[in-house]
């Protein structure tokens, strides 16, 4: 039976025209394809039989015509390989340009460093490849057929995943949350954005935090008001003063400098948002690494109703995951699904599916434990090499995280950061995190991450972040 064009091999356009018969026509256009690069060198070609049923042409139409363009170097034919487009060839087009860009002064690539210390990324070259890989075959074997298809009818996001994470999070963080109540985002800062469109008016935040995060704020017509940041967290008990009606806080782990919030502001905001009408924004970024105690439980456990609980799989698994979720008090629900709908922003279903079962596998689990052990074996050795080798900096916040802080004498700062650059070395310093509504100069210091360099190139990277601490205190010091 004479193969249909629909269901033939690889897909080929070809304009088939000009002087000749239909072989010195097809002839003529796949060898000006190859000159003009839109078939790149390695391309493998439809088989003759194919091409052919495509065309509506005899078979030996394109087989006389691909065996001249190998006789003349365009294309190669081996057997159990097929025919593809002869990897020496170089288009006509791309040598031509290449000759007419001659600029006087070519552009330069940024060069990227040596050594990637910033703070907040993991190291994605952990990632569990093999236990995901698994969870998405059974994924895909499980999922029903509707879960292919164009579905915004739920925007809260795929109920296999919401029903996993509420488990999840029910015993892990101590989230107060059914399943009906969680939405699943791509990504934190997808999350943040949509709240942001709810809320308006003043929204407080902490003095030192992630500068994105004010900006999207910002963005969507909220103004921010910093709360100040001590060593026992943000200070809550200046909320009344602020006029604010919604707070942004990481209480497990505060964003940058590393403290929790203590246990009598945990209680004063939850007292705060329920006698006011507030509402409190909980940044869970990293809550499943602490490595001194058991990782304090959720802020969200005091006021469900008041609190929506943000976590996210970019710390825990890898950024590229684009994966993130909120659980919302009852009262937020609709507003919230309403501004959804809106966007008609959905998260891929697959990697939905293959979360939920990571999670309901125990593969989760296992995998965030031998990340602990690994982030911890990196901080305990980036701390006993600070202490060894420049004595005068001193890492403050709690064992927890993908970072720390090095508290820097006064003025020290900018000098740090240069130094750290002729390294090669990328961290941060403290002041980029600071409210410009601050008050004062507020301390120095470098907000230093452990996690992105893989195992192999740790120890370098901290040595080069020594050398760079040295002589930068060494100068300021002379």
């Amino acid at each position: 039976m004479r193969e249909s064009w629909a269901t033939s091999g690889s897909d080929l356009h070809l304009d088939l025209g000009g002087p000749g018969g239909l072989r010195a026509s097809l002839t003529r256009a796949l060898r000006e394809a190859v000159r003009s690069g839109r078939l790149a060198p390695g391309t493998r070609l439809p088989s003759s039989r194919s091409l052919a049923a495509d065309l509506g042409v005899a078979r030996n139409t394109v087989a006389d015509a691909y065996a001249e363009l190998v006789a003349e170097g365009w294309l190669t034919a081996r057997q159990g390989s097929g025919t593809r487009v002869a990897e020496r060839v170089e288009p006509t087009t791309r040598r031509l340009a290449a000759v007419r860009r001659k600029p006087a002064a070519p552009a330069r690539t940024p060069e990227r460093p040596r050594h990637d210390l910033r703070s907040g990324r993991p190291d994605v070259s952990a990632f569990p490849r093999s236990a995901w890989l698994a969870s998405t075959r059974r994924a895909l074997t499980a999922a029903p057929a509707a879960a292919f298809g164009y579905d915004y009818d739920d925007p809260l996001g795929r109920p296999e995943l919401r029903r996993a994470l509420a488990g999840y999070l029910a015993r892990a963080r101590g989230v107060r949350a059914d399943p009906d109540r969680i939405v699943v985002c791509a990504g934190f800062v997808r999350a943040l954005t949509l709240l942001g469109g709810l809320l308006g008016g003043t929204v407080a935040v902490e003095s030192h935090g992630l500068w994105i995060h004010r900006d999207l704020l910002a963005r969507a017509g909220a103004r921010t008001v910093p709360l100040p940041v001590d060593d026992k967290g943000a200070d809550v008990t200046a909320l009344p003063g602020t006029g604010a009606k919604a707070v942004l806080l990481t209480p497990a782990h505060q964003y940058p400098t590393g403290v929790p919030l203590h246990p009598d502001r945990r209680a004063a905001v939850a007292d705060w948002a329920r006698s006011t009408g507030g509402l409190v924004l909980e940044d869970d970024y990293d809550g499943e690494f602490r490595y001194d105690r058991r990782s304090v439980g959720a802020l969200q456990d005091l006021a469900p109703e008041r609190v929506v609980y943000l976590g996210t799989a970019s710390k825990s698994l890898a950024p590229g995951l684009r994966l993130a979720w909120m659980a919302v008090p009852e009262p937020l629900v609709d507003a919230v699904l309403a501004a959804r709908r809106e966007t008609a922003e959905t998260c891929g279903a697959l990697d939905q599916l293959a979360l939920a079962d990571f999670i309901e596998s125990g593969s989760y689990d296992r995998h965030l434990r031998a990340m602990r052990v690994r982030y911890r074996r990196r901080r305990d050795r980036l701390v006993a090499a600070l202490a060894e080798r420049v004595p005068a900096v001193r890492v403050t916040g709690i064992a927890a995280g993908l970072h720390v802080v090095l508290e820097l004498p006064p003025g020290t700062e900018e000098a740090a950061l240069r130094a750290a650059a002729r390294e090669g070395v990328a961290v941060e310093g403290l002041a980029r995190f600071r409210h410009p509504e601050s008050p004062g100069a507020g301390p120095d210091g470098l907000v230093v991450g452990y996690g992105t360099p893989p195992e192999h190139a740790f120890a370098a990277a901290v040595d080069a972040l020594c050398r760079a601490l040295a002589a930068a205190l060494g100068r300021a010091a002379a």
